[in-house]
């Protein structure tokens, strides 16, 4: 399996190191992130300037790696269309920080991930608690024997992974994050502030409600937002 490394958080951020060591366990293995953190940038793409690279040294000895002066969703399309690499797979991450929700709108971490489908591969998004690696560290490879023993990337192509402290299991699907929106002025600025409310979401099987009650989530998401309960309806 060719499996090409991205993230929002940089070429430099511990969670793409983790990301690299964990993932030559299951194929050849390139990375092409951000020279810095692009958080929030959801799938957007840069099309009015020229872009940067540098080929750095081996972020994990024997993979090849590159930083690039733009997007995540960018790194996926300079890796499939000027390296000409023909992977298979995106792993995404490790996203310091959860990507729930809502959230996964405007996640760059979920963005990359989405733009490995759109260049015709599979992808799995991850992200942990923030600042701290140890137990997606702990659960990588049992979360990946499950995806494998289960054929989920036979059945679909794009998950969206996060791991909690003191993880018992593994639930599913998108959630509701609650969030509590802010603007704030501050100084002559004003800035988005808030805090998500995990507890309100009481679906049980959703992804916010699994990290609030320590489960690691396997979300299957997709990049048709075709609603095909209403197509059927008026086709």
């Amino acid at each position: 399996m060719r499996i090409l490394i991205t993230n929002d958080d940089g070429i430099f951020a511990p969670g793409i190191r983790l990301l690299a060591e964990k993932a030559v366990k299951y194929g050849e293995v390139i990375a092409v992130a951000p020279e810095r953190e692009q958080s929030a940038k959801s799938q957007a793409i840069t099309i009015r300037r020229g872009l940067k690279f540098k080929e750095l040294d081996e972020i994990v000895a024997g993979v090849k790696t590159y930083a690039l002066d733009s997007t995540p969703a960018d790194c996926v399309r300079f890796a499939k269309y000027y390296l000409k690499d023909d992977f298979d797979i995106v792993f995404s991450g490790i996203n310091n920080g959860y990507n729930l929700g809502e959230d996964i709108l405007y996640s760059g971490t979920v963005g990359a991930a989405s733009e490995g489908v759109l260049a015709k591969g599979k992808a799995i998004a991850f992200s942990c608690t923030y600042n701290n690696f140890s137990e997606i560290e702990k659960w990588f490879d049992k979360i990946m024997d499950f995806i494998l023993e289960n054929k989920l990337l036979d059945k679909g192509d794009l998950f969206n992974v996060n791991v909690p402290l003191n993880a018992k299991g593994i639930k599913t699907h998108q959630g509701e994050t609650n969030f509590e929106t802010n603007f704030a002025l501050e100084g002559s600025l004003v800035w988005q502030r808030g805090k998500p409310n995990f507890d309100k979401d009481v679906s049980g099987t959703s992804d916010v409600n699994a990290i609030y009650n320590n489960y690691i989530s396997i979300s299957p998401l997709t990049v048709n937002r075709t609603d095909l309960t209403i197509y059927e309806l008026i086709k």
